[in-house]
């Protein structure tokens, strides 16, 4: 189970006034079907480049399948679409993008309920609490990237099954033009001022931001790692109140005044405030009590039907390209401190990032598993 590390996100927090929001990928016209390329057998089961030729077999490989299958990748979520549109660019491969404002949980559904399809994800990109429930099911192949010494190793998976990608701090975003008293942590919220207006992104058992949002309540509230119910009591008093909303965070629900204070990421909060400037002068702060980081995680389905492409992706995402990408996301990668000693980080974005007082911890493998089984079985009586 995962074990984060606290070295990379203590003691830093992203930007709330910039980002890029762009328009969510587009489906296919056609159902992309599983290719048998040369070498595509090799690949299935390859646990790194090395395995079956090389980065060059791997490029040729994913080329010759033409398709990579995505899913729950909105397009304004930490810089995927312009990660997304450079790799279709880079290597001709057309990304075929399914549910891009699906859920970690929907993510796993997905492997398990399009096995043998050619429609099936052949990669996922979920909360750290999905990625070990992903692993204990088996639905991922072990793979290790080229770069997968600088990934550190309380990031990943000794064996390959999944390993972390990008990270930020669980943040409190409001629209400054309605609230002229900002909130100033999570129990402001509770004032009348709030009414119908403070939404989670998700539902927290199956979204892991809105899981995340739940567990920076529980410690704001007196709970800890160890017990999340005082997070769970927290927004019952809000929805007793009439403050919390279930219309999840989104661009749309922000501009439609549904969601006037949001709890969510740091570099999804970034992004709201760019893309909706000049329209909601949207506003963020990462509250002194609930400080509360965590990573997503990339993982390869053992049943990809574009096998190489699923590498290559994998292989593109923790390139210098790819880690910068994120970082230009308002977002941090992984694989930040080997890039800061070896000088091929993005200067201009990491300026961006200011520093946050105080020293941030993070869950243990048992209690992240406990906390999601509290929530499965209390979220209904919020």
């Amino acid at each position: 189970m995962l074990k984060l590390r606290p070295g990379i996100l203590s003691g830093i927090v992203l930007l709330a006034t910039a980002g890029t929001l762009a328009a969510c990928s587009s489906s296919p016209s056609t159902s992309p079907t599983a290719h048998t390329a040369s070498g595509s057998a090799c690949w299935a089961t390859a646990t790194s480049a090395n395995s079956c030729g090389g980065m060059s077999a791997l490029v040729k490989a994913a080329k010759a399948e033409g398709h990579l299958n995505v899913i729950a990748l909105p397009a304004d979520w930490a810089n995927y679409g312009a990660i997304i549109k450079d790799f279709e660019a880079k290597y001709g491969i057309t990304i075929n993008s399914e549910n891009p404002n699906g859920s970690s949980g929907e993510e796993l559904a997905a492997i398990k309920s399009q096995r043998g399809s050619g429609n099936a994800p052949d990669v996922v990109d979920v909360g750290p609490s999905f990625a070990l429930q992903g692993a204990s099911e088996g639905l991922f192949a072990p793979y290790k990237v080229a770069e997968w010494a600088n990934i550190p190793s309380d990031q990943k998976s000794s064996n390959g099954y999944w390993w972390e990608d990008y990270g930020g701090y669980i943040a409190i975003g409001y629209n400054a033009g309605v609230f002229h008293n900002p909130p100033t942590s999570f129990s402001s919220l509770l004032s009348p001022q709030y009414k119908g207006s403070v939404c989670l992104d998700g539902n927290p058992e199956s979204a892991g931001a809105a899981f995340a949002g739940v567990f920076a309540a529980s410690l704001a509230n007196g709970g800890s790692f160890n017990n999340i119910e005082p997070g769970i009591q927290y927004f019952r008093r809000l929805a007793k109140a009439g403050n919390f909303v279930p219309t999840g965070a989104s661009p749309s629900s922000i501009a439609s005044g549904q969601c006037r204070v949001t709890i969510d990421w740091t570099y999804l909060e970034a992004q709201y405030a760019k893309g909706l400037q000049g329209k909601v002068d949207w506003k963020v702060l990462v509250p002194s009590s609930g400080h509360y980081a965590s990573y997503y995680v990339q993982a390869v389905s053992k049943d990809a039907p574009n096998p190489a492409a699923a590498r290559l992706w994998e292989e593109y995402l923790f390139s210098s390209t790819g880690q910068n990408l994120w970082l230009e996301g308002y977002s941090m990668p992984a694989e930040l401190p080997s890039m800061i000693k070896d000088g091929t980080v993005n200067k201009t974005a990491l300026a961006a990032i200011p520093v946050v007082k105080g020293t941030v911890s993070f869950p243990s493998q048992a209690q992240l598993d406990k906390a999601q089984q509290l929530i499965v079985s209390q979220w209904a009586s919020v």
